[in-house]
């Protein structure tokens, strides 16, 4: 069964397809493009996709959206861009399955891989979901695009640093059951506080099918906030947390040897509902996550008893928690690789999580970005959860870590450098077998690169 027709596309498009063609995957990255995909040739401020046409069919590809004529099959469009979003509401119109949003400030990636990992075990081949972290208003219109005609489920991450983008996105996807994870200061650059953070999450809410569920995390200081956003669009409403009320709550989480959690939840307010079930993850942060999940598979109808044992099972994600061991000399070291992003609040889970782990513990962390007017504070207030997890060394990285430099210095071993690669000669200089070595940054800082220089044993 093909993803799309040239037919199809051109309807939904309202573009000129040059000939018969159908293909079974969408791209608009050039690099990304295999065989039988639709090359979507967007032109964008540095760079143009139709200059990149001739590669994308050799690559494999099968069809081309275009906004200019070329002599490969195709459908002309006025704007790619344009006929991208046209695709994916053709892909969310035309679907059976039912449709999940998920965001917030912290967690949405972790928790949509949670999501998708525990709806495959009920309905193996069945679910599809939001690729990488494609959650923006170019990836988000894609992995709707991608979605196969008989999905079952749908898993969609969205994103966004300014106000109204998650209004435009939850409207294309329209979702049946909408999940916030936290809110955190993240991207505070754009907005005056917190508060209005959660007012810019909320806004996935007002996307919500008729019949539709929203899930709201009940220890979020915005709590409130998030259920006024929630009320006037949801037929349900289903919280989540530790704390007393929360619909689906923990009533107990033991850490185990292995670095996970084993936890007994309640999934409702009827106290002979509960599931016990082990996270792999470690750490406090994941609780929350796979608590709102797990709302969102009863939400959904699906096996809550299997969704337990796909939380067993789960891996950590490259630049999101991934733990590798790496070669040292004549012995090993710890990676946790959360290289992909950071603010505040993933800081502090973070290094909290690198508090229980054996060895001496290094933490290179990144500086933070759009933070605003508040980075420097930020950044200094990033001294007690470094001291409370037992950070022996601490590898700054990056010119916004000079106030941090400045309150460690004399407390704890401190080197401050400028640059990812620096930060890479600098470690091998200090680490040593036995180490656990943490990874963490804003994904601008390049820190990749440190955890691959690591697993490599190369520079």
């Amino acid at each position: 069964m093909s993803l799309w027709t040239s037919a199809e596309i051109a309807a939904a498009t309202g573009g000129v397809a040059s000939g018969d063609f159908s293909v079974s995957g969408v791209a608009f990255d050039s690099r990304e493009v295999g065989p039988g995909d639709l090359f979507v040739a967007m032109k964008g401020e540095a760079s143009d996709g139709h200059l990149f046409l001739d590669q994308a069919f050799a690559q494999g590809a099968a069809g081309a959206i275009v906004s200019e004529p070329c002599d490969h099959p195709h459908v002309l469009v006025a704007d790619s861009f344009v006929a991208l979003n046209a695709l994916g509401a053709a892909s969310r119109a035309r679907s059976g399955a039912t449709i999940m949003g998920v965001t917030g400030s912290v967690g949405k990636t972790s928790a949509k891989e949670a999501l998708f990992a525990c709806l495959d075990r009920a309905a193996p081949g069945a679910v599809h979901r939001s690729v990488k972290s494609y959650n923006n208003h170019t990836g988000v219109p894609l992995s709707l695009a991608r979605m196969p005609r008989d999905a079952v489920f749908g898993v969609f991450e969205m994103g966004m640093n300014h106000a109204g983008e998650l209004a435009e996105l939850t409207q294309l996807v329209r979702p049946h059951i909408a999940m916030i994870t936290a809110i955190a200061p993240a991207h505070t650059a754009f907005f005056r506080d917190e508060s209005a953070i959660a007012d810019a999450k909320g806004e996935i809410f007002a996307g919500l099918m008729p019949g539709g569920t929203a899930i709201v995390p009940y220890d979020s200081p915005h709590r409130d906030r998030l259920l006024g956003h929630a009320a006037p669009h949801a037929a349900h409403i289903v919280t989540f947390g530790s704390e007393k009320g929360a619909d689906v709550r923990a009533i107990e989480a033991m850490r185990l040897p292995t670095g996970g959690t084993f936890v007994t939840a309640r999934m409702g307010q009827a106290a002979d509902h509960e599931l016990s079930f082990t996270i792999a993850q470690p750490g406090a942060h994941w609780v929350s996550n796979a608590l709102g999940v797990l709302a969102c598979v009863q939400a959904a109808g699906s096996d809550l008893g299997l969704a337990g044992l796909a939380l067993a099972e789960l891996g950590g994600l490259q630049g999101r928690g991934a733990r590798s061991m790496a070669s040292v000399g004549d012995g090993e070291i710890l990676v946790i690789d959360e290289s992909y992003n950071a603010n505040p609040s993933s800081m502090r889970a973070t290094l909290s999580v690198l508090s229980h782990e054996p060895g001496r513990h290094i933490a290179v962390l990144g500086e933070m970005r759009e933070l605003g007017d508040a980075s420097a504070d930020y950044h200094a207030g990033l001294v007690e959860p470094i001291l409370a997890a037992r950070v022996e060394m601490a590898l700054l990285v990056g010119e916004a870590m000079a106030p941090l430099a400045q309150v460690l210095e004399g407390q704890i071993e401190t080197v401050h450098v400028g640059d990812a690669a620096t930060a890479l000669a600098t470690l091998r200089t200090l680490i040593a077998p036995g180490d656990a070595v943490l990874v963490k940054g804003s994904n601008g800082v390049g820190l990749a690169r440190v955890v691959a220089g690591l697993l490599s044993g190369k520079n």
